[in-house]
């Protein structure tokens, strides 16, 4: 493979475009600082309208209207009719709207930059999208310290909201008896994933506690799953704690803390919000949208949609929620069908991952072929002995050929820099960093955390060596003491053999500059005095021997003072 590469990469020296070194017109980038922070952020007015609610029928609400997402309706569109209308309408692929002049995503209402811009402590790892205060400690809590207020209304796992003085509401679920303990640490870990990454998301937490600690208000209904209005009594409790897995005299279920702010429903994965004056960039274009379907093959959610997700207006009044101005913060909701979950039908459990349920592609494949080929989910199985995992695992896994339930229209749109930008991030999280977050699931067996530590490290070994081996995958680029440096993510997560990194930086008009390189990846390109001093605008080229394309730094003046300043970051496809 290595051979391969070098190949490759020799007949790419010869191609290169010769404006890379000679920019005989306008520099690619304004000589400013990059944009990092999105004005999304900024609180906007909406226009006020009718909100009756059984409570107050006279209600008004000046926050954008609530979305209902229709289930059906979402897996039809977008299984049916958006792939016909991409057909005839000829989309041609476009890289993402939102990309700084860095190759990076400015904070947003979507997202904010967290492990691939700092380090993250392993205390805030297992905290996830909690603070402090929302942290339960079940275990000692005193008996009917936890008021239960509402049953819960819908879904597949039975539940109910609790109210817990000086720290809020949580939504309680239990574990479903064909799955125990998955679920419940698959909502944990991934919400605490997903925040590491960047995305909103809710707290979630595996909580331990004894029936006693529960006191329930009395007079309390749920809607049932046919939509029959149900008493939420002693016996309904009873029936939503004997399903629950324990441990001793110990209850183990799910506490999703209550998102803040006036809750809209779900965020589309296309288009824009029309009543939210920020909502500008279509969302298909978005790359933290788009981005989001590597994170989602490496831990398996096959799940991610619309119905998953939450928007919630957040009111600079916090004392009435659906006032203005505010704006429109994005979540990602519900990562419990990660690491393996399974419908009731076997057949299309094999292929979640790997097949879309209706996947015109795989159709017409085997229409052609007659259906001969074997296909993976034709010989995947189960690991024995932990059957709790389904099909999860490493053996299978291809990353750029990973697939959802249904067609996303922003993963489908994801391109190689969208990939490569989400491997930059992914490749921060350390063995300790995923022992650390496999953790906080709280199995009652340490090999269950062990398994699950192996597939995501196996899995993210694979993102890796795809993705940072083909766009430069230098990061952490800035000017320190006169010099370039950056972090050479592909080096640091060893995607290659140490001898296959070769380093060579140059400027445009072909000198070469001299690289050292030092432990964790680490590496700086001496600036020639001029330069260094801050004389003009210039760039300078780095490869590493490895990536198929190489990094162009973009530098402009300061000042002697305060030296040069980088402008822009480019990661051409091919190199020299």
């Amino acid at each position: 493979m290595a051979s391969e590469r070098g190949s490759r990469r020799g007949v790419r020296w010869l191609a290169l475009p010769l404006g890379l070194f000679a920019c005989a017109g306008a520099p690619p980038f304004a000589p400013r600082a990059p944009f990092t922070r999105d004005t999304d952020l900024d609180s906007v007015n909406v226009a006020c309208h009718p909100a009756p609610s059984a409570k107050d029928p006279a209600h008004v609400s000046c926050a954008p209207e609530e979305y209902v997402s229709p289930l059906a309706w979402d897996g039809i569109d977008n299984s049916i009719f958006r792939p016909l209308s991409d057909v005839f309408a000829l989309k041609a692929a476009k890289e993402a709207w939102n990309v700084n002049s860095l190759d990076e995503v400015p904070d947003s209402a979507w997202f904010t930059n967290r492990i691939g811009s700092h380090p993250l402590s392993l205390a805030d790892l297992r905290l996830g999208a909690c603070t402090e205060v929302q942290y339960l400690a079940g275990e000692t809590a005193a008996d009917g310290a936890w008021l239960i207020d509402k049953g819960k209304t819908n879904g597949s796992s039975l539940g109910f909201r609790i109210n817990i003085k000086g720290k809020g509401k949580y939504l309680f679920k239990a574990d479903v008896p064909e799955a125990p303990e998955r679920p419940s640490a698959a909502s944990a870990i991934g919400a605490a994933i997903y925040d590491a990454v960047g995305f909103n998301t809710s707290c979630e937490q595996i909580v331990y506690f004894k029936p006693s600690v529960l006191k329930l208000e009395p007079g309390l209904t749920f809607e049932d799953n046919s939509g029959i209005v149900r008493a939420f009594d002693q016996e309904a409790l009873a029936k939503v704690l004997a399903s629950a897995t324990k441990r001793g005299p110990y209850v183990r279920m799910q506490a999703s803390a209550w998102l803040p702010g006036s809750l809209l429903g779900p965020f589309r994965y296309e288009g824009t919000r029309s009543d939210d004056p920020n909502d500008v960039i279509p969302h298909e274009h978005r790359r933290d949208l788009r981005g989001a379907r590597l994170l989602a093959a490496w831990v398996d959610h096959f799940d991610a949609r619309e119905q998953n997700s939450m928007d919630s207006w957040i009111a600079e009044d916090e004392s009435i929620a659906d006032s203005s101005p505010g704006y429109v913060r994005h979540y990602y909701l519900d990562t419990s069908d990660c690491f393996g979950s399974e419908w009731a039908w076997d057949g299309i459990s094999r292929r979640l991952g790997y097949s879309y349920v209706l996947d015109w592609g795989d159709i017409g494949r085997d229409f052609v072929t007659l259906g001969v080929p074997l296909r993976t989910w034709d010989t995947i199985r189960r690991a024995p002995g932990f059957e709790t995992f389904g099909y999860f695992d490493v053996a299978h896994f291809v990353p750029d050929e990973w697939k959802n339930e249904y067609p996303n229209p922003a993963f489908s749109n994801m391109t190689e820099r969208d990939g490569a930008w989400m491997a930059r991030i992914l490749a921060r999280f350390t063995h300790e960093m995923v022992v650390t977050l496999a953790s906080t699931g709280r199995f009652s067996e340490q090999r269950v955390t062990d398994y699950l530590v192996a597939v995501l490290e196996g899995r993210l070994a694979r993102i890796l060596a795809r993705y940072l081996t083909r766009l430069s995958p230098l990061a952490d680029v800035r000017v320190q003491n006169g010099e370039l440096c950056a972090v050479d993510l592909a080096r640091l997560r060893e995607v290659a053999r140490p001898a296959e990194f070769h380093y060579r930086a140059r400027t445009p008009d072909g000198r070469s500059l001299p690289v050292t390189t030092g432990k964790d990846g680490f590496l700086c390109v001496g600036l020639p005095p001029s330069a260094a001093a801050g004389a003009a605008y210039t760039s300078v080229v780095i490869e590493n021997g490895v990536a198929d394309g190489p990094l162009v730094v973009h530098l402009y003046g300061g000042g002697r003072a305060h030296g040069r300043l980088i402008a822009g970051l480019e990661r051409p496809e091919h190199g020299p």
